[in-house]
């Protein structure tokens, strides 16, 4: 993982509200790891099976390396369902996973879910072959065609265990890596990005946080705290001169360490779609615009199929009534997310159309539309 800093949207000046953690990353959420492959060959014209590749892998290991796998209670929301989260059915039913989550583009669920299948039952030897365990992978995508080779279908198991096996906490690299590197984000190059916040309950500190994979949106609507920078900076729209609308999705992954029922999680959950359209999104029809929220607490020993049960579980939740706090530092992560993902992000060449770039956000251009509204 490349550490080297990258401009984020906080050291613009742009006016984003809400205290983050050291990192301002999903990392700053305890136990939370993630991982990433990026892989990028070639930049010819587009040959279906050989490139260019412009593509990865995401992996976020919500416990990080735990000896036994332990449930990772969560809630599950779409805003627009056209795309994929797999493992969402039991979520629903049953408010928790036991897995990493991965995300890469929309022809790789299926390496990257038979992939981590096989980390899982490595990891976990025991715990698998003792008992009838099986494994339910969270695999998530967005479509990259418009950078990437995605019918060339170029990620291998390989690069999704080297996604996994190279997790780690600490500061995250954002932009053009992971399953992100393909990505748009309303016609400027998007991709992954992250962020977090601190909040006080009680006298007690929390940590709530995101991690997008950011791919959706037309240039008209791109908003940036209030403004309608969009508007502004026009050139270069290439969906919008050539498809009409958008072809991506987001994806959002909200962790937090506030000890909270499936219930709660999955409300939670929704108040990423808020972070989303807080830069101007309203959700389209060809978008999988796609939230999963987590929480790290309630570490309890489930053990597998065939051995001994306890008769029941003890868990902590939050109370509902301090539920306005951490939806508020939801949307602020989300929101924040996204446009960290577009100003780290870094021009690349098209293949579908070709011959065009999609630019990476003008910095300055940026910081000169927010001073015209007194907003920097």
């Amino acid at each position: 993982m490349n550490l080297k800093h990258k401009i984020r949207a906080r050291d613009l000046g742009l006016p984003l509200a809400g205290k983050p953690g050291k990192w301002n990353a999903i990392t700053d959420v305890a136990g939370v790891e993630v991982g990433y492959t990026t892989v990028m060959q070639g930049a010819s014209d587009l040959v279906v099976g050989e490139g260019p590749i412009c593509t990865g892998v995401t992996a976020i290991l919500p416990r990080g390396r735990q000896e036994t796998p332990r449930p990772i209670w969560a809630g599950q929301f779409d805003l627009n369902g056209n795309g994929e989260l797999t493992g969402s059915h039991w979520i629903k039913d049953a408010g928790y996973f036991v897995s990493p989550i991965c995300i890469t583009n929309t022809h790789s669920v299926g390496i990257a879910h038979h992939a981590t299948t096989a980390w899982m039952i490595d990891q976990h030897k025991e715990y698998f072959q003792s008992s009838h365990t099986w494994a339910l992978p969270v695999i998530a995508e967005t479509y990259d065609g418009l950078l990437n080779d995605i019918c060339g279908q170029h990620i291998t198991s390989e690069h999704v265990l080297s996604a996994l096996n190279t997790a780690t906490t600490g500061m995250l690299d954002e932009g053009n890596v992971g399953g992100g590197t393909g990505m748009q984000s309303y016609e400027f190059k998007g991709g992954t990005g992250t962020s977090s916040r601190l909040i006080t309950i009680e006298n007690k500190e929390y940590t709530v946080a995101a991690l997008v994979q950011s791919n959706f949106g037309l240039r008209p609507e791109f908003t940036v705290c209030g403004v309608p920078v969009g508007q502004h900076i026009t050139d270069n729209a290439i969906l919008s001169e050539t498809t009409g609308h958008e072809t991506g999705s987001i994806i959002v992954i909200l962790a937090t360490d506030i000890p909270m029922l499936p219930t709660q999680l999955q409300r939670l959950a929704k108040r990423g779609a808020i972070g989303i359209t807080r830069t101007g999104s309203y959700g389209g029809h060809f978008s999988g615009d796609i939230m999963l929220a987590f929480s790290t607490g309630n570490n309890i020993d489930m053990p597998p199929l065939g051995a001994e049960q306890p008769l029941s579980f003890n868990l902590e939740c939050i109370n509902d009534a301090h539920m306005d706090v951490i939806y508020e530092a939801a949307v602020q992560a989300v929101e924040e997310s996204v446009l960290n993902a577009m100003v780290a992000a870094k021009s690349v060449a098209t293949v579908k159309p070709a011959n065009r770039v999609l630019e990476a956000i003008n910095h300055q251009a940026l910081c000169d539309v927010m001073k015209k509204y007194n907003r920097l």
